[in-house]
C-alpha cells in the first residue's frame, strides 16, 4: 500500500494518476476533501481509501503494517500567506509527526520541500546539505520548508529511506484550484481567452529587462517521473534533499510566448508593476543544480518548455473550453 498526502492537490493528484498508470492501485489518498473545487482532480482515480488529513496520523498507527511507502506532498503552498503559526501547524509540525511515524514503523518517505528555500539565490541552487543552515527564504512559506529540511537533517533517527524534494516552478494539469498560486501558463491561458493579451510583471531591477525574469519551469509529469525513480531506487539511492527542476532557467517571456503559440494566438503582452506586497521578496532567477539527482541514476531528459506547454494546453486546458 502506498500513501499520497495532498492527493487532491496539483502534484499529488498527478502522482496518483501516474501510479495508476503503472498499475499501483492499492493507494490511500490523504487530504482535506472538503474543497469541492478539487474533486475533479481525483474523481476518476483508482484508490483503496480516502482519509482526511487531520485523521491520517491515527489511521497510520492502526494500519502501519500495510504501508510500504509514503509520498507526503500535502502542504500549505501560498507564498503570500504571512501567518507563521499556520505554516508551523500545517507544514512543519504535521511533517514532523509523519516523519516520526515513518521512523517508528519502518516506512520509506518522500516529502515536498521547495525551491523557495533558496531565497534570493545569493547562495546558489545546490541541494547540498551543508547549505541548508545558511539559506534565508524570502517568505514564511519558504521558511517553513527550510525549517523542516533543517530539522530532518538534524535527526539521529530517520526513515530507512527519505528524500526531500525541492520543487522548482511546476506547471501542468490539475492546478486550476490554485488561484493566485497557479502557474503562469494557466494564468496566460485564462487571460488570453478573456482579453486577448497577457499581463506580465515589469522588472524592478536594472539588470533584468521586462519579462526576462527567469525561473526553472518543470512539467508536472517530469516531477512524477522523478518521484517514481526515487521510490523504485530506495534501497540503493542515498537519502537526502534533491532538487527537482529542469536544470534550465527560462524567461517568463519564453513561457508566455510558448503559451500564445500553443493557443495559436498572436503574442500580445502588457507589462505591469509587480504588486508591492511581493515586490521585495520576488525571485528574479532560479535554476536547479541537478548534479545529485543525476548521480542517483536519473538519466531521463526533461520535457522542453515548449513541448510541456503545448502538451498541457492541447491535452488539458483546451478540453475545458
Amino acid at each position: 500500500m502506498i500513501i499520497v498526502t495532498g492527493a487532491a492537490g496539483f502534484i499529488g493528484s498527478r502522482l496518483v494518476n501516474r501510479l495508476n498508470q503503472d498499475k499501483y492501485n492499492d493507494l490511500v489518498l490523504v487530504d482535506d476533501f472538503s474543497r469541492k473545487d478539487k474533486h475533479v482532480n481525483y474523481s476518476e482515480l483508482i484508490y483503496s481509501e480516502l482519509v482526511e488529513r487531520k485523521d491520517f496520523p491515527i489511521w497510520l498507527k492502526k494500519n502501519e503494517n500495510q504501508v510500504q511507502f509514503i509520498f507526503h506532498l500535502g502542504a500549505r503552498t501560498d507564498t503570500t500567506e504571512k501567518s507563521v503559526a499556520l505554516f508551523n501547524e500545517l507544514n512543519l509540525n504535521y511533517s514532523k509527526e509523519i516523519w516520526n511515524l515513518c521512523v517508528e514503523y519502518g516506512i520509506a518517505l518522500i516529502y515536498a520541500s521547495s525551491a523557495a528555500t533558496y531565497g534570493d539565490g545569493t547562495l546558489g541552487y545546490s541541494d547540498s546539505h551543508e547549505l541548508v543552515e545558511k539559506l534565508v527564504p524570502l517568505n514564511p512559506y519558504g521558511d517553513s520548508k527550510n525549517d523542516f529540511d533543517k530539522w530532518a537533517l538534524q535527526q539521529e533517527r530517520s526513515p530507512y529511506f527519505y528524500a526531500g524534494l525541492k520543487f522548482f516552478n511546476v506547471y501542468g494539469p490539475n492546478e486550476s484550484h490554485k488561484s493566485r498560486m497557479a502557474s503562469v501558463v494557466l494564468h496566460t491561458f485564462r487571460q488570453v481567452n478573456a482579453t486577448g493579451k497577457m499581463k506580465l510583471f515589469k522588472s524592478h531591477r536594472n539588470d533584468y529587462l521586462d519579462g526576462h525574469q527567469t525561473r526553472d519551469f518543470i512539467f508536472v509529469e517530469d516531477v512524477c517521473d522523478v518521484c517514481m525513480h526515487l521510490m523504485h531506487g530506495r534501497l540503493k539511492i542515498e537519502s537526502g534533499l534533491y532538487n527537482v527542476g529542469s536544470g534550465k532557467a527560462r524567461t517568463f517571456l519564453d513561457l508566455v510566448t510558448a503559451t500564445f503559440k500553443s493557443m495559436k494566438k498572436e503574442v500580445y503582452i502588457e507589462f505591469i508593476d509587480t504588486p508591492e506586497d511581493i515586490r521585495d521578496t520576488y525571485q528574479y532567477f532560479t535554476e536547479a543544480d541537478l548534479t545529485k539527482l543525476r548521480v542517483s541514476g536519473y538519466n531521463k531528459e526533461f520535457t522542453s518548455l515548449e513541448n510541456g506547454v503545448e502538451k498541457y494546453i492541447v491535452e488539458s486546458l483546451n478540453t475545458t473550453l
